[in-house]
């Protein structure tokens, strides 16, 4: 950062500064109006490390959520024919088993 040092603030620390409605540049004096305030705390810059490793968690998270939204969706569909299996891992290897 070219020799000056970066000191990151989280938005809810911000966000009882702006006044009116949220654009750019309410935004910015927002931010202006909270780093002159002498308790204003300011977080740690994260590493790209640290990011990367962040990043995969909500990747994998989002995953999960989207196999477990399917999975109940099928489930779902086939119970309207009458074919009805257990939850879980156990019932999705039952219900494969019965769609192939």
């Amino acid at each position: 950062a070219l020799g000056h040092e970066v000191r990151l603030m989280p938005a809810s620390y911000v966000k009882p500064y702006v006044k009116r409605h949220k654009n750019d540049a309410s935004d910015a004096e927002a931010i202006c109006e909270a780093v002159t305030r002498p308790t204003m705390r300011f977080v740690p810059t994260k590493s790209e490390e640290q990011q990367s490793v962040l990043m995969l968690h909500r990747v994998r998270e989002l995953l999960i959520r989207q196999r477990t939204m399917l999975v109940n969706a099928l489930r779902g569909h086939l119970a309207e024919l009458g074919i009805i299996t257990r939850q879980g891992a156990t019932g999705l290897s039952m219900l494969v088993a019965l769609v192939e």
